[in-house]
């Protein structure tokens, strides 16, 4: 059941990368229970048992603004491998389950901090999201028209500059325990994170190939072989004909006049160059340019909304969704050639693993009644 089967994670219920990062490590077998706010101190994020990210997990309830909250988290704490939240800074702390509470109940605990701004800086206290920390590490002026940047949905702050980074943070950090039988503390900023996912373009810009103009770069949308166009349908199609070969190909399958396409690189032909490909674009469907170019070294795709995306040829026959309780959403990624991952169970009910899982911490019926009592459980 994926190659990190036997690895006992604690996700702390939050928004944003914190449930993604959980459903990644999840899929690849780690055994991840989420800690939610009980239903006395009110909910939060998605509701689980409808969140796809919520895929493989065991769910509890605990009140932790009890100290008999707090303690049954600190027991599943010493029991497992890694922890990690997304509060802001200091809020575990005062909590009662900050990282010194954490690795002194279990020296060997890896914990995982996930943030906008990071644990430390003059906007770690600071409320954000994705678009603004993405507008601080130069992501998002990057992407869009000439006239606006356009936000990325939520894809290159939150998930790629947070939940990937901070899961492989986790991994490193579990790592490097079995060596030194020590835990450590990961300190996961999704500034840090988009700004590391810059770093191509730092590189360019030393070699004199790219500029801060937004819209004006090769891979920006300036470019008339590297861009989106409409087609006569009204749907669109992408063209990535960066390569000398497969932008020949391109003009040949528009049957355009290679003459008039000679200087692929010279910026200063590409708002006419463009122009013609778009209006040679617009003379037929989407589905016949598929017809034309899909499966060539056009570097061609047409562009699919998140429906049609599971009902296209190529996506089907690799099994890139799959159907969970009646929901479509993709499978688990990336794949292993022998531990396979495998979605182990569909979403569930917050708190509904709170007896099982605290039973098998060593509590009995009469203190899991007192618990419930107390307003500890939900």
């Amino acid at each position: 059941m994926g190659p990190l089967a036997g690895v006992k994670i604690i996700e702390m219920k939050g928004i944003g990368p914190g449930p993604y990062a959980g459903m990644l490590l999840a899929d690849m077998g780690a055994e991840i229970t989420v800690v939610e706010r009980s239903s006395q101190a009110n909910g939060i994020g998605l509701p689980s048992d409808l969140d796809c990210q919520s895929r493989g997990k065991k769910s509890i309830a605990l009140n932790l603004k009890t100290e008999q909250g707090v303690e049954a988290l600190l027991k599943l704490v010493e029991q497992s491998d890694a922890i990690f939240e997304g509060f802001r800074p200091g809020v575990a702390e005062r909590l009662g389950f900050g990282p010194d509470v954490c690795l002194q109940r279990n020296p060997k605990i890896v914990y995982g901090r996930i943030t906008g701004w990071g644990q430390t800086g003059p906007l770690a206290q600071a409320a954000g999201h994705d678009i603004n920390y993405i507008s601080l590490t130069g992501s998002l002026a990057a992407i869009g028209r000439q006239d606006s940047p356009v936000p990325p949905l939520n894809l290159v702050g939150d998930y790629a500059g947070g939940s990937h980074f901070l899961v492989m943070g986790i991994l490193a950090a579990l790592l490097e325990a079995k060596n030194s039988g020590l835990g450590q503390v990961i300190d996961t900023a999704i500034t840090d994170g988009s700004a590391s996912l810059m770093s191509m373009f730092y590189s360019m810009d030393k070699l004199g190939i790219w500029g801060p103009k937004r819209a004006s770069n090769m891979l920006d949308g300036a470019a008339h072989f590297y861009d989106v166009y409409e087609t006569i349908d009204g749907e669109f199609v992408s063209i990535g004909s960066i390569e000398p070969q497969f932008y020949a190909l391109l003009i040949e399958k528009l049957e355009l006049d290679p003459a008039a396409f000679a200087n692929q690189v010279n910026a200063g032909e590409w708002p006419l160059l463009k122009a013609k490909i778009a209006a040679a674009l617009k003379t037929k469907t989407q589905a016949q340019w598929c017809e034309i170019m899909e499966g060539s070294d056009v570097c061609f795709a047409p562009v699919l909304d998140y429906r049609e995306a599971p009902k296209h040829p190529h996506n089907i026959a690799r099994n890139t969704y799959i159907e969970i309780a009646d929901e479509v959403q993709p499978a688990p990624a990336p794949r292993f050639s022998r531990t396979v991952s495998e979605v182990k169970f569909s979403p569930r009910k917050a708190g509904a693993d709170t007896k099982t899982v605290l039973t098998e911490l060593g509590y009995g019926e009469a203190e899991l009644a007192e618990l419930n009592s107390l307003g500890v459980l939900s």
